[in-house]
């Protein structure tokens, strides 16, 4: 007989059967073995007539949860089944928190087992963390369970409920979520914040300068006043017109012209140190990472996703490089403090210790799990490059060891200097930065989401100053500022905001994210989330009818219940009733705003001074603009951000439009528009409107959709020339024609075969093509990676990046990924592209599990594409 261990992975798996004893046997449930089904086929035969199976839940009923067991899941369970008939004892050792807590729920209810069980619980993987689970066990904490299923069947009813009000009055395949709704608000918030801006101009005068006695040593110094009249900065400036705001009118604003003529004034006069002041600063380390702290830190450094991060992280505590990552605790144990502070001493010195053990307060709102700070496991702090790892995963551990070391490190000693320095009635001002003593930011520098922000490790020097002191002006030149909009949020950003206004838990903010962008509500580019014009749309909608859902304050109530219930200080079903019954519950406002909202009243964007909306039709966004005899309508380009879209903007399209084009984008070097439009044999791009304006036909079998603005100016491109023939001399080009792509030679033309590329195909390719007689058949090439990443995981199978005519491309078995814009080919790691073919793999699921539940039931009960 033996004692049967569960687990949720492989990985975790292996790594707990090397730290116990023999007679232990350890199985992996991979994940929960059951949840709410997910499609009609999925709904058992017997429920399939009731009218709630759709949702999943029995309303009436208590709230009763349907669980199935997915068909993925039926070989994992019947194996359990096995091994726990010959077991003596069954011992859950899923994760510590919520999740981990309910997932032992269910193997209880599913295995239903007979012999004695017991619950496990450890935050690191290590011998004597595990041994020290095993002598104190305890039973399933019924409270955390409760408070998980009453988030997920929250979850159920706000998307189930929702989203198909979506489908009927915007469009189908639309979603909503009791908290991704909430982000994506933010988004939309700040991106319209963004369309309203108005910059405004304004203008100051530097000074490089010099003292006698340190004429190598110029240091800048910056304008601050004329006479009584302080220098305007950004700040000054109302964000909606571009103006002065009317509480800062005595300052003193410059144009270029004055600002020269001032410049000009000051440069003759004579320039004295007229004030000095210095000031001694201690910085403190910053805590040791929680789950939201480790996302945003490497979205900044590390350029990963929250998606990214939380797998890198899964991995590496389940193969015991880390504790538990789902942690919102900055609290360290006593054995991990003086784990680190033993290998501070070893690397930096006794200097660089704290005086005491630091120890830290969680300050989040709505803190939840009592679990340790996110640190490297056991008690060797041992690092990357002694724990053989690479890639990411020592990317992201290295992360963390700087970080756990550096939060037992001594203080940072920093000497501001500032000094004024007037020159007849003007005053300017010049601030230096010195480290004392470097202390924590020796070992680690934290991050910032202003790129503009300088780094806590820079200095910058002064000479050495005297009041009165004469001083030698070199150069005195006007700069120009233009005020910025406020920043698009990041996913550092984002889940900095969501963790402050309590909104969702740490655990959920990676699949929050990921969902969003998924559904098409946001887009990633250069690492910042831009809201589509769906997205726009959808929060119109919840704005103005069901306000209370996307109001962060509202959500953050919700999310204060969960966790009351999780305590045992309040009672989960009687919530669930006030939330979705009775008059003012979810079931009835849904119910009475399916007949009052008018879809023709909806719209993503108003654009009043020229009577157009922004709506979403079925191919994507478009404009439309009251006319007669009839709506003039223009469809939006896809990557348009709606922060871009002005009335002007609306007005060009429109008018394209009219005259049967379709604006791609604009030439960067000419600025001319780029048109898509049909002719005579078929669609093709055209550069800018005239008598004759270049014209360039679409290739064989692409897409208009396919046809961005990289793809257009590559067509447009055509004829390229490509080189010269090393034995005539003559020119070589490729180029479209009628019948399709070729190279040119003289008067010899080659077609291109189905693997070639016409935009990126090479001098020595075409050489190739034209060496061969004139309609030979020729064999297909298999085209070779650019880059071979390495093998799946699962399958051993390569996984490779390869350039495809559309761009670059991840290839892995029959599977291919386009690779997103944000995404580098040269610095794309394994990881990443594990990540994004795990994401096709989800999506290919589930448009099969759309189509199963189209034959299964009537249109109008699909159910949405999810909720979070």
């Amino acid at each position: 007989m033996t004692r049967l261990v569960i687990v949720e992975s492989p990985t975790k798996a292996k790594t707990i059967s090397g730290f116990l004893p023999k007679g232990y046997t350890v199985l992996a449930s991979m994940g929960h073995v059951r949840d709410l089904p997910e499609s009609a086929s999925e709904i058992p035969a017997a429920y399939k007539h009731k009218e709630w199976a759709r949702l999943g839940v029995d309303v009436a009923n208590d709230f009763a949860p349907l669980y199935v067991i997915p068909a993925r899941k039926r070989k994992v369970v019947q194996a359990l089944k096995e091994a726990l008939k010959t077991a003596e004892e069954l011992i859950l050792a899923t994760d510590e928190d919520r999740e981990g807590e309910s997932i032992g729920w269910h193997l209880l209810e599913v295995l239903k087992p007979k012999v004695p069980v017991r619950r496990m619980v450890f935050h690191e993987i290590t011998q004597e963390a595990i041994q020290a689970a095993l002598r104190n066990p305890r039973q399933v904490d019924m409270r955390l369970v409760r408070a998980q299923e009453t988030r997920r069947i929250l979850d159920r009813l706000v998307g189930y409920t929702l989203s198909p009000l979506l489908w009927k009055k915007i469009g189908v395949g639309l979603s909503a979520g009791r908290v991704q709704s909430v982000a994506v608000r933010l988004l939309v918030q700040r991106e319209e914040e963004r369309r309203l801006f108005r910059s405004a101009t304004y203008w100051d005068l530097r000074a490089t300068l010099v003292t006698p006695e340190q004429p190598d040593q110029p240091f800048e110094a910056t304008l601050q006043s004329v006479g009584d009249l302080r220098m305007a900065t950004g700040k000054d400036f109302d964000e909606r017109t571009g103006q002065l705001a009317e509480s800062e009118r005595k300052v003193l604003v410059l144009d270029e012209a004055a600002a020269q003529a001032l410049a000009v004034r000051l440069r003759a006069g004579e320039w004295r140190v007229a004030e000095l002041t210095e000031r001694q600063q201690r910085q403190a380390p910053p805590p040791p990472f929680t789950t939201s702290t480790l996302q945003q830190e490497a979205n900044r450094k590390l350029r990963l996703s929250a998606n990214q991060t939380m797998q890198i992280a899964q991995k590496l505590y389940e193969e015991g490089y880390i504790t538990y990552m789902r942690t919102d605790s900055v609290h360290l144990s006593a054995e991990a403090i003086q784990a680190a502070r033993r290998a501070i001493v070893e690397r930096y010195g006794e200097s660089f210790l704290s005086p005491k053990p630091r120890q830290y307060t969680t300050k989040s709102k709505n803190a939840q799990e009592a679990h340790e700070a996110i640190r490297p496991a056991g008690t060797q702090m041992r690092t990357a490059e002694q724990l053989g790892l690479s890639g990411a995963e020592a990317a992201l551990y290295t992360l963390i060891w700087m970080r756990t070391i550096a939060s037992q490190m001594a203080d940072a000693q920093i000497v501001t200097l500032n000094a004024a320095i007037q020159v007849a009635d003007a005053r300017f001002q010049a601030n230096g930065r010195r480290i004392e003593f470097p202390g924590f930011l020796r070992a680690y520098v934290e991050g910032s989401d202003d790129p503009e922000a300088a780094l806590q490790d820079r200095e910058t020097l002064l000479p050495p100053l005297v009041v009165g002191a004469p001083l030698t002006c070199l150069r005195l030149e006007p700069i120009k500022h233009e005020t910025q909009p406020p920043p698009r949020y990041t996913e550092a950003s984002l889940i900095q905001t969501l963790e402050r206004e309590g909104i969702g838990r740490p655990s959920t903010y990676a699949s929050i994210i990921s969902t969003i962008q998924e559904r098409g509500y946001v887009v990633k580019r250069a690492n910042q989330l831009v809201p589509t014009f769906t997205a726009y749309s959808v929060n119109r909608l919840l704005e103005t009818h069901f306000p209370d859902l996307v109001d962060t304050q509202f959500t953050a109530r919700m999310e204060q219940t969960l966790d009351d219930i999780a305590e045992g200080n309040a009672d989960w079903l009687p919530y669930l009733k006030n939330f979705y019954c009775g008059e003012n519950g979810l079931e009835k406002q849904v119910e009475r705003k399916t007949q009052s909202i008018d879809p023709r009243t909806l719209h993503a964007l108003s654009l009043e001074p020229i009577r157009a909306h922004v709506r979403i039709g079925k191919y994507g966004a478009y404009l439309e603009q009251l006319a007669e005899p009839e709506p003039l309508r223009a469809s939006l380009p896809p990557d348009l951000p709606p922060a871009e879209l002005n009335e002007a903007t609306a007005l060009r399209l429109l008018q394209q439009k009219a005259q049967g084009g379709s604006l791609i984008g604009y030439h960067p070097q000419t600025g001319k528009p780029i048109l898509l439009l049909e002719g005579r044999y078929g669609k093709y791009v055209q550069l800018g409107e005239g008598e004759k304006p270049k014209r360039v036909a679409l290739l064989k079998g692409m897409q208009p959709e396919q046809v961005t603005l990289e793809v257009a100016l590559g067509l447009l491109s055509l004829p390229r020339a490509l080189g010269v023939h090393p034995q005539t001399g003559k020119p070589i080009s490729v180029g479209v024609g009628r019948f399709g792509a070729y190279v040119r030679h003289g008067d010899e033309f080659r077609s291109l075969e189905a693997s070639d590329d016409v935009l990126s195909i090479t001098l020595e390719r075409a050489l190739a093509l034209l060496s061969q007689p004139k309609g030979a058949s020729r064999v297909r090439k298999r085209a070779a990676p650019l880059r071979e990443l390495g093998v799946h995981p699962e399958d051993k199978q390569p996984v490779a990046l390869m350039d495809g005519p559309y761009g670059p491309y991840i290839k892995h078995g029959e599977v291919n990924v386009k690779l997103p814009p944000e995404l580098s080919p040269e610095t794309l790691t394994l990881a990443q592209a594990l990540q994004l073919l795990a994401q096709k793999r989800k999506q290919s699921q589930r448009s099969a599990e759309t189509a199963s539940t189209s034959a299964d039931r009537p249109r109008k009960l699909r159910k949405s594409k999810g909720a979070a």
